[in-house]
């Protein structure tokens, strides 16, 4: 039986508008809550509740086209909040049963990292998209952080044009963190440049987070919890692993040649090899498309970067999707956090450390909440093949359109 972790007191539910301003009571009767947040991607969410005047007005408001937030709170901290992407279905049954009067109605949600993702870099972030004639693209050189805290603030946040700005939108406190970079980007899908800086800048992660009456953007660094006094373990000795499965993939590529600016015979072209990942597996390449990329001879940090990259996406890869149990002393939220690094113990015996890539909440009134976890290298993913591949071709089509 799946396990009762929380009563459902510990889970509030409540909707806002776009200024964060609380609409009405909590929500009342909800009978399904689906909440999955990612590292480094927008979450998603979905619930189900009585269909009562009152709810219908909070969601909707005076216009059916008007934005609305839902901010789901557990244990008194908020687990994600963002606006609401699709409302429906509503059901009504005569026939009796859950849809009886007044009917359901579920909704779904996003958090509002989505907010930000759906923006474009622009390479003069001062100038509209159809003035952009001075500038052919927005670079930057200096700390990885520093540089996605600028690339959201001119393009979403209090620093960029008064049109693109997000409501409530601030930075979040400068935390310190990240290796040096250069990095450039033009008309790049932004959660795309926020990624790729994020692995260039050892790792880090970044997210939104509604505190008070803002929208705080925050870079932070993910925490190893493999060893020491706050070492974060499941296990079935533990009892905080209910189950797992466990999937190891080879790397697609063990050397990158990235390919820059010019053509034929004056083409700057570098190469990046992942020397362990070669000793293990073979040399296996992949060709880096970085046209865009004003690189020269002797000068290739932006190029060296890509390179380095494509080999972090295309290492070997753990995925190991697991059903875990919150205790007292290890509670995600509270212990651990998406992009920290935690341990678990197989059934074999065999201990495997990697990030925390995904967790997926799950709550009903009558049985509580489960709490999923999948950990996993970078490119680690529940998605199916077939997606995953889309992706990266989508990342690579936005190259070649940017350039």
């Amino acid at each position: 039986m799946p396990p009762i972790l929380s009563a459902p007191a510990r889970i509030t539910l409540l909707i806002t508008d776009r200024n964060l301003t609380v609409l009405g009571d909590p929500i009342d009767g909800w009978t399904d809550l689906d909440v999955t947040v990612r590292f480094n991607e927008p979450a998603s969410g979905s619930f189900t509740a009585p269909a009562y005047p009152a709810l219908l007005q909070q969601i909707r408001g005076t216009a059916l086209d008007e934005l609305r937030r839902v901010v789901v709170i557990r244990d008194g901290q908020i687990f994600a909040a963002g606006p609401i992407e699709r409302e429906g279905p509503e059901v009504w049954s005569a026939d009796g049963g859950q849809h009886s009067d007044p009917g359901t109605i579920t909704v779904y949600f996003a958090d509002d990292l989505a907010r930000l993702v759906g923006r474009h870099t622009y390479p003069d972030p001062t100038a509209a998209a159809t003035g952009q004639t001075s500038t052919a693209r927005w670079t930057s050189t200096g700390n990885a952080e520093d540089i996605m805290r600028a690339l959201v603030n001119v393009n979403a946040g209090p620093g960029a044009l008064t049109t693109r700005r997000i409501p409530q939108l601030v930075l979040g406190a400068d935390q310190g963190v990240g290796s040096t970079i250069t990095f450039g980007t033009r008309f790049e899908a932004l959660g795309d440049a926020l990624r790729s800086a994020a692995i260039a800048g050892g790792g880090l992660g970044f997210r939104t987070q509604q505190v008070g009456n803002t929208i705080e953007f925050q870079v932070y660094a993910p925490v190893d919890l493999t060893s020491g006094a706050a070492a974060v373990r499941f296990s079935r000795g533990l009892g905080n692993l209910r189950s797992y499965s466990y999937i190891r993939e080879a790397p697609t590529a063990t050397t990158a040649i990235v390919g820059g600016k010019d053509v034929g015979t004056s083409r700057v072209i570098v190469e990046r090899t992942d020397t362990t990942a070669v000793a293990a597996w073979e040399r296996m390449e992949v060709f880096v498309d970085r046209r865009q990329s004003d690189d020269v001879p002797g000068s290739t940090d932006e190029l060296d970067q890509a390179g380095d990259e494509a080999l972090t996406r295309a290492s070997a890869r753990a995925r190991l999707s697991s059903v875990t149990v919150d205790t007292p002393t290890q509670r995600y939220g509270q212990h651990y956090q998406l992009g920290d690094r935690v341990t678990m113990q197989l059934l074999s015996g065999a201990e495997v450390s990697d990030v925390v890539r995904v967790v997926h909440l799950q709550a009903t009134p009558q049985s509580g909440e489960i709490v999923t976890a999948l950990v996993g290298s970078q490119e680690a993913s529940s998605d199916p093949g077939w997606l995953q591949a889309t992706r990266d071709l989508a990342r690579r089509l936005a190259g070649l359109e940017t350039i």
